[in-house]
């Protein structure tokens, strides 16, 4: 591996570490409780998230959802609601630390919900799989790969929420410098190989989104993380 990718890497694997503290200590803390609105929450996060690690950049709109607001993908702007005592949460934050991006997304449970339970536990578990399948696939595409991880919504009984299961991933803003065409986007018409370098021939690193839904019980459950660095 040569060494820039080994330092890209290894700043992508600290700014997700960081992330993942911070996601620790939002339970901990307890700020996922019912009563309080789902902006309330977000506020609260991006309060920790300053105190702890000094975070004020984030390179996309910060998600906190509750309830049938679980349901929406990202580029939905679902009235905010009340959380309440049994529902289920998820949060979608992308943190930049030192110009380096996070995208971290977890699912949490309040109260004991089998449904939600099983919903929380099918979604790490669909995760695993659709990583353990894009390393096993050396040539693998994004359309590939989303018809793989979308095939597991069925499989685990769920539906699967989202127009693409994941994107690029990278140095700040990536976002901006990569656009939005589907290639961008494990998206079910990107036929590009995913280990493809970049325009300037450097390599593309990826996160794995998994969003499964159940329409009629009004729930969701997300995921995400990077999926191209171990």
């Amino acid at each position: 591996m040569n060494s820039y990718l080994t330092q890209r890497h290894l700043s992508l694997r600290e700014a997700e570490t960081k992330a993942a503290e911070l996601f620790r200590a939002i339970e901990e803390k307890g700020l996922l409780r019912s009563g309080v609105t789902e902006k309330q929450i977000n506020r609260e996060i991006y309060e920790l998230a300053f105190q702890m690690l000094g975070i004020k950049k984030y390179w996309h709109k910060r998600i906190v959802r509750a309830g049938r607001n679980t349901l929406y993908p990202y580029r939905e702007n679902p009235l905010d609601l009340t959380v309440s005592d049994e529902d289920i949460v998820f949060l979608d934050f992308g943190p930049i630390f030192e110009d380096w991006e996070a995208d971290f997304g977890r699912t949490y449970v309040l109260g004991d919900d089998p449904n939600k339970l099983k919903l929380q536990s099918d979604i790490a578990l669909a995760w695993a799989e659709g990583k353990a399948f894009f390393q096993s696939q050396p040539q693998i595409t994004g359309s590939e790969l989303f018809a793989f991880v979308s095939g597991l919504a069925a499989k685990y009984g769920w539906e699967f929420g989202g127009p693409h299961a994941g994107h690029l991933i990278g140095e700040f803003p990536h976002e901006q410098i990569q656009g939005e065409e589907v290639e961008n986007y494990i998206h079910p018409d990107n036929h590009v190989p995913m280990r493809a370098p970049d325009q300037n021939g450097h390599p593309r690193d990826w996160i794995l989104e998994i969003h499964f839904v159940d329409r009629k019980l009004e729930i969701g459950g997300f995921m995400e993380q990077l999926l191209t660095v171990d």
